[in-house]
């Protein structure tokens, strides 16, 4: 658990930008493309949670930026270098540009003052898609991350963020992967080893206290 100080320092508004992470129909509405995923964000409560980041960053004025992935309806631009990818191909439900399935998933509110980062390649919501570039035009020192899934594109966001000299505060309750187990482990044991790992309860208190973090 951090410190009271440390965590305020990672979360001042004026500093800090939300990241959601493919919280898209078609991956964790009720008929994405990945019903294990789906369930687990859903019945967990994960995806609730993510909404009430959202709407708590709406309220303290939070920079929240949407990371979808979609590809086009030709394909072309996406990667198959790895089965993950040629396996999406074959899925039932696509994330298609223009679609349902790559729309921010309810309870979720998008504000007119959100950025949603579209990426057409690749399985970070970071490297290569221009995030980078518009948190420092941001003055963001610091991101939460939330979102699906802890098993890719969750961990990559963490990793890249990290690597890009940012501060990263991961909501252990608002991300998820399958199995469940599985994503707690890594959450524990590896995230928690370059980011600052803290409830939804923990990071809304404190934006509630405009980026004063623990009692009074």
């Amino acid at each position: 658990m951090p410190s009271q100080r440390l965590l305020a320092g990672e979360l001042v508004p004026q500093t800090t930008v939300l990241l959601t992470v493919e919280c898209q129909e078609g991956v964790v509405g009720e008929h994405g493309a990945l019903p294990e995923l789906a369930s687990q964000a859903r019945e967990s409560g994960v995806l609730e949670n993510v909404a009430r980041l959202v709407d708590a960053a709406h309220r303290a004025r939070v920079q929240v930026m949407h990371a979808v992935a979609e590809r086009r309806p030709d394909g072309r631009g996406a990667n198959r270098n790895a089965r993950l990818f040629r396996a999406a191909e074959r899925l039932p439900v696509q994330q298609v540009t223009g679609t349902s399935a790559v729309r921010v998933a309810a309870p979720i509110e998008v504000a007119e003052s959100d950025f949603v980062v579209r990426r057409l390649h690749g399985l970070s919501p970071v490297a290569g898609t221009g995030v980078e570039a518009m948190l420092r035009n941001l003055g963001c020192r610091s991101v939460v991350v939330s979102g699906v899934s802890v098993n890719v594109a969750v961990s990559n966001a963490v990793f890249d963020l990290v690597n890009a000299g940012f501060g990263v505060v991961v909501a252990r309750d608002a991300v998820a992967g399958v199995p469940r187990e599985y994503a707690q482990a890594v959450v524990r044991y590896s995230l928690a080893l370059v980011a600052e790992v803290v409830s939804t309860g923990d990071i809304v208190a404190c934006w509630e206290r405009g980026g004063r973090c623990g009692p009074g």
